[in-house]
């Protein structure tokens, strides 16, 4: 798929697949071509070239049939204010066909969902930010579609807020349902997604599960951590002269440091700490975050 401006290519031949059953985080910076690519899933606009297919249907051929297998929650969506929250939900449910006399169910159930049940009552325009985003995500569960496209719906949401919608990904995840989902806080998306694709000037530069995609690029520059007991100077002076570790950070009693080498060689560095009289209590490898992660490939790629 590819998405023309005019002269501007913002999105540069994307191939992705999202199976059934997993929830798919796309992540990069600002101008990475997110956005773009969701609005041609979404049949807001169409690419330049390239097929799309949502559940089989040809998007571009039956884009009324693609309708129906997608829900799609875009970043800030307008919300009528002068509609109580329950109004609001009847008219998208209405919108998708669903009969009258099952909608009020499955919209206390959708409100239940994401924690809104005592709001539905209330009119929009008297919401918060993330209840308004909550209720978004409520609108975009109620045809129970096949395909959820997310484009930072945490976006307003507090910390509780948050983890209630994880939750909610996962269990659409398990029901068989396709989640995809933007978003610029990471440390969410890492513990929200099975798979991960990073986006980086319109091009996708690396896709797969999470703990792969890390894995693959941070093998060069590992993050070890380890714990002595008593005075951790030796283990720093240690650090400082080794030719194949940084110099140690203190966090939290752990100090971390980046280490240069493969297995072998970090097998051989905690022989040589013990060999040196450094009384370890822990010594482990920690993965890349997915912050970290996409701040090197954007790197890699020019991202300022």
């Amino acid at each position: 798929m590819r998405v023309d401006y005019g002269d501007f290519v913002a999105v540069h031949g994307l191939s992705l697949t999202v199976p059934r059953g997993e929830v798919y985080g796309l992540v990069g910076p600002n101008g990475a071509g997110k956005t773009s690519s969701f609005k041609v899933l979404a049949t807001l606009m169409e690419p330049t070239y390239g097929d799309v297919f949502i559940g089989g249907v040809d998007v571009a051929l039956q884009p009324e049939e693609a309708r129906k297998l997608l829900g799609y929650m875009p970043d800030l969506a307008p919300v009528a204010s002068d509609l109580k929250v329950w109004e609001f939900l009847d008219l998208f449910a209405a919108a998708h066909g669903l009969p009258a006399d099952g909608r009020p169910a499955r919209i206390e159930e959708c409100l239940a969902r994401v924690s809104l049940a005592d709001k539905r009552e209330t009119f929009c325009k008297d919401l918060s930010r993330g209840m308004m985003q909550r209720l978004v995500l409520a609108k975009t569960l109620l045809h129970e579609p096949a395909l959820y496209l997310l484009d930072e719906p945490a976006s307003g949401m507090d910390p509780v807020s948050r983890a209630a919608l994880r939750d909610t990904l996962r269990e659409l995840a398990r029901s068989g349902s396709a989640v995809l989902v933007s978003s610029h806080i990471l440390s969410e998306l890492e513990d929200m997604c099975t798979m991960v694709g990073f986006m980086a000037e319109g091009r996708l530069v690396d896709s797969g599960r999470v703990h792969e995609v890390v894995a693959r690029h941070s093998s060069e520059n590992k993050m070890l951590s380890a714990t002595v007991d008593g005075d951790p100077a030796a283990l720093m002076a240690f650090l400082d002269g080794h030719r194949q570790t940084g110099s140690g950070e203190v966090a939290g009693g752990r100090i971390g440091f980046e280490f240069h080498g493969d297995d072998g060689d970090q097998a051989a560095l905690l022989a040589e700490m013990v060999g040196a009289g450094i009384r370890l209590k822990s010594f482990e490898e920690r993965r890349a975050s997915i912050e970290k992660v996409l701040l090197g490939i954007d790197a890699k790629n020019g991202g300022g």
